[in-house]
């Protein structure tokens, strides 16, 4: 065996030993402060009786000796301990190896691959112990309220954008496990699980490969059956809490689906708001291939000109254009030409949403790449290869998965 390898192996091994003992230390002499009394009224408490609390810390098992006692004041059996440290009635793992699990469980693919990875960096912990810690403190998750950060004083001028979208994510059907004799089984649900971005516009940067970079972002993502004026509340919250109130300008860029642009006209009414540009390029190149055939060279020519004005200051001709392609002599078929119609009022109702000149010369974006690339981590996560997840399973996670990405995770300790 490689000898600098097992002289590796050897003092990490005792470095996390002597921090196990410092810790086990340092935690009995805090305890030794309050042992006995009432956190809460600073009484001592009645009827003590010593009670051993076993913890399993990032270096190992810690043994600590607390009292607990009977508080008049709670009106209840306490344990100054668990209480002061915020630990549950039956929590037997440190807030910071939570923590890790929690990290471990949302990066890896799998609650046995972020057991695997625990066990690498040193401790030995079982998947499903992972699993019942994401579970734990998904529940609290869903219910925290969240405590406002503190704008820096003086605060320089900003302009905060906010991205929304939705994804779909397999679940466990009503029928789960049934057999091939049940008829009209339920056995997968796809279901739709809607995100935010939210960020300010001076912190986007790019890459020396051109690509976007964005030095600060914070999300948003709300489990299936979240109703749409919900997950309108659940962005605004968050939006105040990174600055909407504050921002010189708010820019909300989403793409044409009817239910967000009802999220933006109740929660953001008076934010600039975009229609993403390559959805609108989309419903541009429909058009094209229901004129000249899908994929051809003449839907090319025809396209490309339109696609030019749209992006550079001259959407009015463009809904001028394809308004002329309905009129009754247009020579056109009549599929055709509801097809056409279609998309005419399609950019007729989001003619406020398509200046992207004047947004693109403001510094706005026009594209709600930021967000898609958002769904895609997620979906990195949420939506492997033979993933389906239980209703209550896929919130936990997606709940500290939130906390994490927003650095909001050590609101549940605290």
């Amino acid at each position: 065996m490689n000898g600098l390898l097992t002289l590796e192996t050897q003092v990490l091994a005792e470095g996390q030993e002597w921090t196990r003992r410092r810790l086990e230390t340092l935690a009995q002499n805090e305890i030794n402060q309050w042992s006995g009394i009432c956190p809460v009224s600073g009484l001592v408490l009645k009827y003590r009786k010593k009670q051993r609390l076993k913890l399993t810390t990032c270096a190992g098992v810690i043994t600590l000796k607390t009292i607990r006692g009977f508080s008049t004041t709670q009106g209840r059996w306490v344990n100054p301990t668990r209480q002061r440290w915020g630990l549950q009635a039956r929590q037997r793992i440190s807030p910071e190896l939570q923590s890790r699990l929690v990290f471990n469980a949302t990066m890896a693919g799998s609650y046995e691959k972020a057991a695997a990875t625990a066990c690498r960096w040193g401790t030995v912990i079982s998947d499903d112990t992972v699993h019942a810690v994401v579970q734990q403190l998904g529940a609290a998750a869903s219910g925290l309220t969240l405590p406002q950060p503190q704008a820096p004083t003086p605060e320089p001028e900003f302009s905060l954008v906010i991205m929304m979208d939705g994804w779909l994510v397999r679940r466990r059907g009503e029928h789960w496990g049934a057999g091939p004799r049940k008829k009209n089984a339920v056995r997968i649900e796809w279901k739709e699980v809607k995100s935010a971005v939210i960020y300010r516009l001076e912190q986007r940067g790019t890459k020396a490969s051109g690509r976007g970079l964005l030095a600060e972002k914070y999300i948003v993502a709300c489990a299936p059956e979240t109703q749409p004026v919900d997950f309108g509340g659940a962005v605004q919250t968050e939006a105040l809490r990174r600055g909407l109130g504050r921002a010189r300008k708010v820019y909300v860029v989403i793409d044409g689906a009817v239910w967000l642009w009802h999220v933006a006209e109740d929660r953001f009414s008076n934010a600039i708001k975009v229609l993403d540009f390559h959805h609108a390029s989309e419903h541009l190149w429909a058009v094209a291939h229901a004129l000249h055939g899908q994929g051809s060279a003449e839907a090319r020519a025809w396209v490309e000109p339109l696609l030019h004005k749209l992006r550079h200051g001259q959407e009015d001709q463009v809904v001028h254009t394809l308004a002329a392609l309905t009129e009754k002599n247009s020579g056109l078929s009549r599929k055709t030409k509801e097809a056409v119609r279609t998309e005419v009022e399609y950019f007729e109702t989001h003619h406020q949403h398509i200046h992207y000149r004047r947004v693109a010369r403001q510094g706005g974006p026009i594209g709600s790449g930021s967000v898609e690339s958002l769904c895609s981590q997620l979906q990195d996560r949420f939506k492997r290869t033979g993933q389906f997840w239980h209703k209550v399973g896929l919130q936990h996670l997606l709940a500290v998965n939130v906390l994490l990405r927003n650095q909001d995770l050590d609101v549940l300790w605290n």
